[in-house]
């Protein structure tokens, strides 16, 4: 791989340093301090000292770039912080989450997939037919829902009308990730479906297919041996890319649900200004996110080694 791997490791190093900066200064400015958000939400009132000193032990009476770099150094030693509000180790509440947020994207992605690939590779073969065209009408309705419509009605469906599920999730198994897994399937599927029909087509209008068409190979053996392998590295960076988008995206829909995730903490956290746990879930999820693009350039190199032949 010659110089791409280093280098890309670099940049990695230097988007998540960004990100810490960005979100450490942003939380700052956020407009008000966690200490008069924690009294606030308990009832209590406290004297203008009493105040003063919570900041102290808080290190928040600290210049911004000390408190930035107190918390970077113990940041690189694998210490995000205790939260806030519930003094429990920010690390710890973190990866005990993760676990939910990881099932929930895994079945959403799976879903994903199994909604927009079969229908996109459908909707390209069928072109302007009515297949075509009733596949284009759904993802467009898809599409157009937000996520907390679409999670309304499946509640409204699924569990009110029919009884398969749970109306509250207790974030411990896999029939609590169906409801939440399948609203954001439905809205990424949809969007999907077009991506999928587009990188279907294009690969259908180079000209080695009507080459091998006129050759007499059968229409379904190129189709599945040779453009759905060339699009591949297309439909594997989109995959990868939807996986990051729910690790970080889940917010609304955890919230819904009352789902276990990192996303639901994350949602809390920020109502409270509880920074610490803030900051640890953006660097996580960059971090996450920033590893799935790495893995999926490298899966396109793999399905297509003249990618980046020229730095190799």
């Amino acid at each position: 791989m010659g110089r791409w791997l280093p280098e890309r490791l670099l940049r990695l190093a230097l988007v998540l340093f960004s990100i810490s900066f960005l979100s450490f200064g942003l939380m700052r400015l956020a407009g008000s301090d966690v200490v008069e958000q924690k009294m606030e939400n308990r009832g209590e009132a406290v004297s203008a000292e009493a105040a003063e000193e919570a900041r102290a032990s808080l290190g928040l009476d600290q210049p911004f770039l000390v408190q930035y770099s107190v918390w970077l150094k113990r940041a690189a030693g694998g210490d995000l912080g205790r939260s806030y509000v519930s003094g429990q180790p920010v690390a710890e509440a973190f990866w005990q989450r993760l676990p939910n947020t990881l099932r929930l994207a895994f079945m959403s992605v799976l879903l994903t997939a199994v909604l927009s690939l079969p229908l996109g590779i459908l909707s390209a073969v069928r072109q302007n037919g009515p297949v075509d065209y009733a596949v284009r009408v759904l993802s467009f309705v898809g599409n157009s829902l937000p996520n907390f419509v679409v999670a309304l009605l499946l509640l409204y469906i699924l569990s009110l009308r029919l009884g398969w599920l749970p109306v509250i999730s207790d974030g411990t198994g896999w029939e609590s990730a169906v409801m939440p897994g399948l609203t954001l399937a439905i809205a990424m599927g949809a969007k999907y479906i077009r991506q999928v029909r587009t990188a279907v087509l294009e690969e259908l209008s180079q000209p080695y297919v009507a080459g091998a068409l006129s050759r007499g190979i059968p229409f379904a053996r190129l189709l599945w041996g040779g453009v759905l392998r060339s699009a591949g590295g297309t439909l594997l960076t989109m995959l990868a890319l939807s996986l990051g988008d729910l690790l970080g995206g889940a917010a609304v829909v955890e919230t819904i649900f009352m789902y276990g995730g990192v996303g639901s903490m994350a949602a809390e956290a920020i109502r409270m200004r509880d920074y610490p746990v803030v900051q640890a879930y953006v660097m996580m999820m960059g971090g996450i996110y920033a590893l799935l693009n790495l893995l999926a350039d490298l899966g396109c190199r793999w399905l297509d080694p003249r990618i980046g032949r020229g730095d190799m």
